[in-house]
């Protein structure tokens, strides 16, 4: 067993963290406040510190970069950061993990491979992109070992409000008999990825050679509509017909003049406005992992509310 640093104790850091302490690793968790799951080492630190973050990755096996800084803030947040960890992963030996996403890539016709160009024209996309370039350059220059896992969209167990099918957005006021904005057309299919096996994912990364050295995207299952997942997730719980609407675009963009996070979607509007499609076989055939069925995350999730919602929760 060796040990493991996870900066990010969100969406995904909480998940990989029971995960791999669940495999008998020391799991060590790292955000500003010093949060995390139980049953792993807590610490509170800044992980644009390089000292600090290397100091704390001595002796790790795998340091992982679960972090997410605010959208609005990403051309200030994410070069300190991803220096740190280059860094740090550089004067430990730990294989540096990168939890990224599909920004990188922009608008493309087709199914999303890992083979395409990072091509986004848009700033956070353009971020991504040099994030793992530089990482890249790292790696073939023999300074650091790398790979970065890129998810779709996530949903599942203790998804935040950046989640667009997440619980509180989605989950909850759905199966509560409400209805549900969504700013795009619902029934276009788009891929989502279900939070547990990203942390599985990051956790193979971690330990296996043959993954180092380049991108790969996490298991997803099949595109499927908002509409149907909102249909399917009220028929497993028995509620009541979903009720999920499109949001004008008039208004959309109305939003974006007061909230910055409205604001910043703009950007990335184009994933949901025509099929948004991700393509996992590499990572799937390589290591032999499956995306778990989503008739099979929707119990699961249908599980978690019911539970939260059960008197003294």
């Amino acid at each position: 067993m060796g040990k493991h640093v996870i900066v990010g104790a969100g969406q995904v850091g909480g998940h990989l963290a029971e995960r791999l302490a669940g495999q008998g690793h020391d799991v060590v968790v790292v955000t500003r406040s010093g949060s995390g799951p139980e049953g792993v080492e807590r610490i509170a630190a800044d992980a644009s510190d390089r000292a600090r973050l290397t100091e704390i990755a001595k002796g790790a096996d795998a340091l992982y970069n679960c972090v997410n800084p605010r959208y609005h803030r990403w051309t200030k947040d994410w070069p300190p950061l991803a220096a740190s960890f280059l860094g740090a992963a550089e004067a430990t030996g730990a294989v540096l993990v990168i939890l990224g996403n599909l920004y990188g890539y922009g608008p493309v016709d087709g199914p999303m491979t890992e083979d395409l160009p990072l091509a986004a024209p848009g700033v956070k996309g353009q971020v991504r992109a040099k994030m793992w370039r530089d990482a890249l350059a790292a790696h073939e220059a023999g300074r650091i070992r790398t790979t970065e896992l890129r998810p779709s969209d996530y949903y599942g167990p203790r998804s935040t409000d950046q989640a667009y099918i997440g619980e509180t957005r989605f989950v909850k006021p759905l199966l509560a008999g409400k209805r549900v904005p969504y700013f795009s057309d619902p029934s276009i299919p788009h891929s989502w990825t279900y939070l547990p096996d990203v942390a599985e994912a990051l956790a193979i990364a971690g330990a296996d050679e043959r993954a180092w050295g380049r991108p790969w995207h996490v298991p997803t299952g099949p595109a499927v509509s908002t509409l149907d997942v909102a249909k399917r997730l009220c028929e497993i719980a028995d509620a009541p017909a979903p009720r999920v609407y499109e949001v004008p675009r008039l208004v959309f963009n109305a939003a974006g003049l007061v909230n910055p996070m409205a604001r910043e979607l703009r950007e990335t509007r184009y994933q949901f406005d025509k099929p948004y499609i991700l393509d996992s076989t590499p990572f799937e055939t390589t290591f032999g992992m499956r995306p778990t069925p989503m008739d099979d995350a929707l119990r699961t999730i249908v599980a978690a509310y019911r539970e939260s919602a059960a008197p003294g929760n």
